[in-house]
């Protein structure tokens, strides 16, 4: 019996807020009758008597997505964050009055209730008239409770572990919202809820002062090459010599063609200009095999785990075996502060420029790339280039027609990159600096909001508003 963990209940504490009648031991785990009997010593109440729980609404039968539109909030969008609808698709308005019971609106809390991102919770904080939601995700509207605060407890390990718990099936997670109703959530004082509101609301607008940042740099670029107001060109025919297509890049499909990407590189071509591989090192990762993935280990990015915006948490390791065996190459193929890491699989054309080493490796869909001159090409001003419509379009256009996307190293090498004024180059670090210092601000006040709902729990609300005040008070007001 050494090394096993029992639990043992009376009848009663089995029944205890369990419907389903669940009797499988992973439900009756120690840590987590230890969290429930932990909530239950507070002052609390179940979610269904301090809020409204609905589901959303999957597109009827036969019914597909528009260009354009009202935006339709799907699970991907909900990411333990702030939710966004920017690039979430459409439905017509027709549609969308068929499915007019299912809105989302600002300050619901969401939570993805089946699939493979079961459990990520949100909170809308944008504020338009429409918008629908997924049938993979449940709206809290809160009625009795600050929805910052309840935000912030499902982010927290008490609000975390119900979910976990209360999720049944492998292939195809579920949480029914009967379970989500009976969550229990502690009722802290009004006072303590406000303070946890005021981190939220300076984390959301943070967040988007951090995107105009970012929108103030792209503008600039635009601006300095021509292509600010550039609408790509529908014209469906555009007539290629042989010498001007397939000698010239071996290419036969007419997709490759399309006069919109032409029209892009000829404006770039306008003004000065070079290709990657003159800007730029490039060096190729490894492909260490699904063998070689560990729960613990090295961290093995891929590009699900690469944004232009940051990194997330990667999903695989790799297994020390590997590492040793490896080690020499493993130590090089570690990326170093002032990379731009790109990819060129699945989604490509995603630029990061890395801020510090990186403690793991990345996959062989990324390609790390280190700027040869920085007198001449600031690293951060190429990474925005490199995301911007300019060469998203260049990817597309090379990498288009494949189930799998996958863009050739050979093509990459020649992609065309606009060379500005260093001084606007300067301008434009400057704003990408700021944008990224500002989504980091906003990234610690939602810790900061979490830990402290975590702390109110565990110790006192008191204990907690010291942690805010030390955690806080560095901050720009």
């Amino acid at each position: 019996m050494k090394g096993l963990e029992i639990s043992i209940l009376n009848l009663s504490e089995v029944k205890d807020n369990n419907e389903t009648q669940r009797i499988d031991s992973e439900y009756f785990k120690e840590e987590y009758l230890d969290k429930i009997r932990e909530l239950k010593s507070t002052k609390h109440q179940q979610l269904f008597e301090l809020s409204s729980i609905k589901g959303g609404k999957r597109l009827p039968l036969g019914e597909e997505f528009s260009l354009e539109g009202i935006p339709y909030i799907r699970a991907q969008d909900v990411k333990n964050n702030f939710i966004g609808f920017e690039n979430s698709p459409r439905i017509s308005e027709k549609l969308h009055l068929k499915l007019i019971n299912y809105q989302t609106k600002r300050n619901d809390v969401l939570i993805t209730n089946v699939g493979n991102s079961i459990g990520d919770t949100g909170i809308v904080k944008f504020n338009i008239e429409k918008c629908n939601l997924t049938e993979n995700a449940v709206k809290i509207i809160s009625k009795k409770i600050n929805p910052d605060y309840l935000f912030s407890f499902f982010q927290s390990k008490f609000g975390k572990f119900q979910i976990e718990r209360e999720t049944v099936g492998t292939a195809q997670p579920k949480l029914a919202i009967e379970r989500i109703r009976k969550f229990i959530i502690p009722t802290v004082n009004n006072k303590f809820q406000d303070k946890i509101s005021s981190i939220i609301k300076k984390s959301y607008l943070n967040k988007n002062q951090a995107k105009q940042s970012y929108n103030q740099a792209e503008t600039l670029l635009l601006q300095e090459i021509g292509l600010q107001d550039f609408t790509p060109s529908k014209e469906p025919v555009n007539i290629k010599s042989f010498a001007d297509s397939f000698a010239a890049s071996g290419r036969l499909d007419a997709e490759y063609y399309q006069k919109k990407y032409e029209d892009v590189v000829n404006t770039v071509k306008n003004k000065p200009f070079d290709v990657l591989s003159n800007l730029v090192e490039i060096k190729k990762s490894i492909e260490p095999g699904s063998k070689n993935y560990v729960e613990e280990g090295l961290p093995f990015m891929r590009v699900a785990d690469l944004s232009k915006n940051g990194l997330s948490e990667p999903q695989k390791y790799i297994s020390s075996h590997f590492v040793k065996e490896n080690q020499n190459k493993v130590n090089d193929l570690k990326p170093k502060k002032g990379t731009i890491l790109f990819s060129k699989d699945g989604s490509v054309g995603i630029a990061y420029h890395l801020r510090q080493d990186y403690n793991g490796i990345t996959s062989g869909a990324i390609l790390h790339l280190n700027v040869k001159d920085e007198s001449s090409v600031i690293p951060e001003y190429l990474t925005l280039a490199l995301n911007s419509k300019i060469v998203q379009m260049q990817a597309e256009r090379d990498a288009g027609g494949s189930i799998i996307l996958h863009w050739r190293s050979s093509e990459i090498e020649n992609v065309v990159v606009p060379i500005i004024d260093y001084k606007k180059q300067q301008q434009i670090a400057e704003l990408i600096e700021q944008s990224f210092t500002l989504k980091k601000q906003s990234a610690h006040l939602l810790e900061v909001a979490k830990r402290a709902v975590e702390i109110a729990i565990e110790e006192d609300e008191k204990v907690a508003l010291v942690f805010i005040k030390k955690e806080t008070e560095s901050l720009p007001s």
